[in-house]
Protein backbone atom coordinates (compact mmCIF):
# COMPACT_ATOMS: atom_id res chain seq x y z
CA UNK A 1 0.00 0.00 0.00
CA UNK A 2 2.63 2.40 1.00
CA UNK A 3 4.63 1.76 -2.55
CA UNK A 4 1.35 2.43 -4.47
CA UNK A 5 1.17 5.59 -2.46
CA UNK A 6 4.69 6.87 -3.43
CA UNK A 7 4.92 5.41 -6.88
CA UNK A 8 1.53 5.53 -8.15
CA UNK A 9 -0.47 8.22 -6.50
CA UNK A 10 2.63 10.04 -5.92
CA UNK A 11 2.88 10.83 -9.84
CA UNK A 12 -1.07 11.12 -9.87
CA UNK A 13 -0.51 14.30 -7.81
CA UNK A 14 2.22 15.43 -9.61
CA UNK A 15 -0.20 15.33 -12.81
CA UNK A 16 -2.97 16.94 -11.64
CA UNK A 17 -0.80 19.71 -10.09
CA UNK A 18 0.13 20.19 -13.49
CA UNK A 19 -3.22 20.36 -15.04
CA UNK A 20 -4.21 22.54 -12.42
CA UNK A 21 -1.56 24.90 -13.05
CA UNK A 22 -1.57 24.94 -16.82
CA UNK A 23 1.79 22.95 -17.05
CA UNK A 24 1.50 21.14 -20.65
CA UNK A 25 4.52 18.99 -20.75
CA UNK A 26 6.35 16.70 -17.93
CA UNK A 27 9.53 14.76 -17.66
CA UNK A 28 9.62 12.03 -15.25
CA UNK A 29 11.05 8.71 -14.15
CA UNK A 30 9.79 5.09 -14.20
CA UNK A 31 11.76 2.10 -13.98
CA UNK A 32 13.45 -0.48 -15.93
CA UNK A 33 11.74 -2.24 -12.96
CA UNK A 34 8.42 -3.10 -15.31
CA UNK A 35 10.03 -5.63 -16.96
CA UNK A 36 10.36 -8.93 -15.68
CA UNK A 37 13.08 -11.30 -15.27
CA UNK A 38 11.87 -13.35 -18.63
CA UNK A 39 10.64 -9.87 -20.93
CA UNK A 40 12.45 -8.83 -24.06
CA UNK A 41 10.23 -6.17 -25.13
CA UNK A 42 7.08 -6.32 -23.42
CA UNK A 43 6.49 -5.23 -19.76
CA UNK A 44 5.57 -7.81 -17.72
CA UNK A 45 6.69 -6.66 -14.08
CA UNK A 46 6.39 -9.49 -11.47
CA UNK A 47 6.95 -7.02 -8.60
CA UNK A 48 4.21 -4.48 -7.14
CA UNK A 49 7.23 -1.69 -7.89
CA UNK A 50 7.28 -2.66 -11.59
CA UNK A 51 3.58 -2.81 -11.91
CA UNK A 52 2.79 0.44 -10.18
CA UNK A 53 5.74 2.10 -12.29
CA UNK A 54 3.96 0.52 -15.64
CA UNK A 55 0.37 1.96 -14.20
CA UNK A 56 2.28 5.42 -13.40
CA UNK A 57 3.19 4.68 -17.58
CA UNK A 58 -0.56 4.51 -18.68
CA UNK A 59 -1.69 7.05 -16.59
CA UNK A 60 0.56 9.65 -18.61
CA UNK A 61 -1.32 8.31 -21.72
CA UNK A 62 -4.40 8.81 -20.11
CA UNK A 63 -3.52 12.11 -19.34
CA UNK A 64 -2.23 13.00 -22.89
CA UNK A 65 -5.41 11.90 -23.95
CA UNK A 66 -7.90 13.62 -21.62
CA UNK A 67 -6.14 16.85 -20.61
CA UNK A 68 -3.13 17.52 -23.50
CA UNK A 69 -0.41 16.86 -21.14
CA UNK A 70 2.41 15.85 -22.65
CA UNK A 71 4.76 13.62 -21.51
CA UNK A 72 8.47 11.67 -21.31
CA UNK A 73 9.38 9.11 -19.30
CA UNK A 74 12.72 7.48 -18.77
CA UNK A 75 12.81 3.87 -17.52
CA UNK A 76 17.06 4.00 -15.96
CA UNK A 77 18.53 0.44 -15.25
CA UNK A 78 20.78 0.47 -12.62
CA UNK A 79 22.12 3.95 -11.93
CA UNK A 80 25.41 3.96 -10.69
CA UNK A 81 27.77 7.28 -10.02
CA UNK A 82 29.06 9.43 -7.03
CA UNK A 83 26.13 10.11 -4.54
CA UNK A 84 23.81 6.70 -5.37
CA UNK A 85 24.21 5.29 -2.17
CA UNK A 86 20.39 3.73 -1.26
CA UNK A 87 18.42 0.99 -2.27
CA UNK A 88 19.53 -2.42 -3.46
CA UNK A 89 20.47 -1.19 -6.49
CA UNK A 90 22.96 1.23 -5.33
CA UNK A 91 25.76 -1.78 -4.74
CA UNK A 92 28.00 -0.49 -7.81
CA UNK A 93 28.12 3.28 -6.40
CA UNK A 94 29.01 1.60 -2.79
CA UNK A 95 31.48 -0.70 -4.27
CA UNK A 96 33.64 1.93 -5.62
CA UNK A 97 33.27 4.14 -2.43
CA UNK A 98 34.36 1.59 -1.01
CA UNK A 99 37.38 0.72 -3.07
CA UNK A 100 38.05 4.17 -2.72
CA UNK A 101 38.31 4.34 0.74
CA UNK A 102 40.79 0.83 0.95
CA UNK A 103 37.51 -0.46 3.02
CA UNK A 104 35.76 -3.92 1.89
CA UNK A 105 32.71 -4.68 0.32
CA UNK A 106 29.41 -6.95 -0.76
CA UNK A 107 27.50 -6.23 -3.74
CA UNK A 108 23.95 -7.36 -2.15
CA UNK A 109 22.54 -9.75 -5.52
CA UNK A 110 23.74 -11.57 -8.15
CA UNK A 111 22.80 -10.53 -11.55
CA UNK A 112 23.50 -9.56 -15.45
CA UNK A 113 21.98 -6.27 -15.92
CA UNK A 114 22.11 -2.51 -17.37
CA UNK A 115 24.34 -0.13 -15.63
CA UNK A 116 23.78 3.46 -16.76
CA UNK A 117 26.37 6.24 -15.86
CA UNK A 118 24.90 9.18 -13.47
CA UNK A 119 26.09 11.77 -15.87
CA UNK A 120 24.38 10.11 -18.81
CA UNK A 121 21.10 9.89 -17.09
CA UNK A 122 21.27 13.40 -16.51
CA UNK A 123 21.93 14.36 -20.30
CA UNK A 124 19.04 12.46 -21.05
CA UNK A 125 16.71 14.58 -18.77
CA UNK A 126 18.13 17.45 -19.94
CA UNK A 127 17.60 16.52 -23.33
CA UNK A 128 14.09 15.62 -22.97
CA UNK A 129 13.63 19.09 -21.15
CA UNK A 130 14.56 21.07 -24.19
CA UNK A 131 12.49 19.17 -26.31
CA UNK A 132 8.91 19.53 -27.62
CA UNK A 133 6.88 16.64 -26.66
CA UNK A 134 3.89 15.72 -28.29
CA UNK A 135 2.18 12.57 -26.93
CA UNK A 136 3.41 10.50 -24.10
CA UNK A 137 6.44 8.75 -24.66
CA UNK A 138 8.31 6.65 -22.42
CA UNK A 139 12.46 5.60 -23.19
CA UNK A 140 14.89 3.49 -21.87
CA UNK A 141 18.10 4.28 -20.19
CA UNK A 142 19.56 0.36 -20.03
CA UNK A 143 23.13 1.89 -20.25
CA UNK A 144 25.86 -1.23 -20.63
CA UNK A 145 24.59 -4.79 -19.72
CA UNK A 146 27.56 -5.98 -17.47
CA UNK A 147 27.35 -9.00 -15.07
CA UNK A 148 28.09 -8.45 -11.10
CA UNK A 149 31.45 -9.93 -11.88
CA UNK A 150 32.43 -6.70 -14.27
CA UNK A 151 32.12 -4.29 -12.17
CA UNK A 152 34.33 -6.04 -10.00
CA UNK A 153 36.78 -6.30 -12.70
CA UNK A 154 36.32 -2.71 -13.50
CA UNK A 155 36.91 -1.55 -10.02
CA UNK A 156 39.65 -3.31 -9.76
CA UNK A 157 41.56 -2.17 -12.43
CA UNK A 158 41.81 1.33 -10.47
CA UNK A 159 42.23 -0.12 -7.24
CA UNK A 160 43.88 -3.50 -7.67
CA UNK A 161 43.51 -4.60 -4.29
CA UNK A 162 40.22 -3.83 -3.89
CA UNK A 163 37.89 -6.00 -1.34
CA UNK A 164 35.32 -6.40 -3.25
CA UNK A 165 32.92 -9.51 -3.31
CA UNK A 166 29.42 -10.81 -4.16
CA UNK A 167 26.81 -12.34 -2.32
CA UNK A 168 22.64 -12.26 -2.64
CA UNK A 169 19.55 -12.83 -4.57
CA UNK A 170 19.17 -12.39 -8.33
CA UNK A 171 17.49 -9.33 -9.36
CA UNK A 172 13.87 -10.04 -10.63
CA UNK A 173 14.11 -7.75 -13.47
CA UNK A 174 15.20 -8.69 -17.49
CA UNK A 175 19.39 -8.67 -18.24
CA UNK A 176 18.67 -6.51 -21.03
CA UNK A 177 15.89 -4.67 -21.88
CA UNK A 178 17.75 -2.74 -25.63
CA UNK A 179 17.11 0.90 -25.77
CA UNK A 180 14.30 0.70 -27.71
CA UNK A 181 14.19 4.14 -30.02
CA UNK A 182 15.62 6.36 -27.34
CA UNK A 183 18.31 7.36 -30.06
CA UNK A 184 16.08 7.68 -32.76
CA UNK A 185 14.30 10.91 -30.84
CA UNK A 186 17.76 11.70 -28.55
CA UNK A 187 21.09 11.00 -30.90
CA UNK A 188 23.08 12.62 -29.59
CA UNK A 189 22.75 11.15 -25.55
CA UNK A 190 26.60 10.22 -24.24
CA UNK A 191 27.22 6.50 -23.60
CA UNK A 192 29.73 5.95 -20.94
CA UNK A 193 31.50 2.58 -20.81
CA UNK A 194 31.41 0.30 -17.75
CA UNK A 195 35.39 0.94 -16.93
CA UNK A 196 35.09 4.75 -17.74
CA UNK A 197 31.76 5.42 -15.20
CA UNK A 198 33.79 3.22 -12.31
CA UNK A 199 37.05 4.94 -12.78
CA UNK A 200 35.41 8.53 -12.68
CA UNK A 201 33.31 7.56 -9.73
CA UNK A 202 36.17 5.57 -7.91
CA UNK A 203 38.24 9.43 -8.51
CA UNK A 204 35.54 11.68 -6.99
CA UNK A 205 35.28 9.78 -3.67
CA UNK A 206 39.06 10.29 -3.44
CA UNK A 207 38.54 13.17 -3.99
CA UNK A 208 35.68 14.39 -2.06
CA UNK A 209 34.57 13.83 1.77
Amino acid sequence: MRGAMINLVGTLNVFNAAHSLGIRRIVYTSSAGVYGPDDDTAPRPVTHYGAFKLACEGSARAYWGDHGIASVGFRPYIVYGFGRETGLTAGPSLACRAAARGESYVLPYVSTAGLVFVDDVVAAYEAALHREPHGAHVFNLPGVVASNNDIVEAVRAVVPDAKITIDGPVLPFAEDIGEGGLRHVFPDLPATSLRDGIRRTIELYRTTP
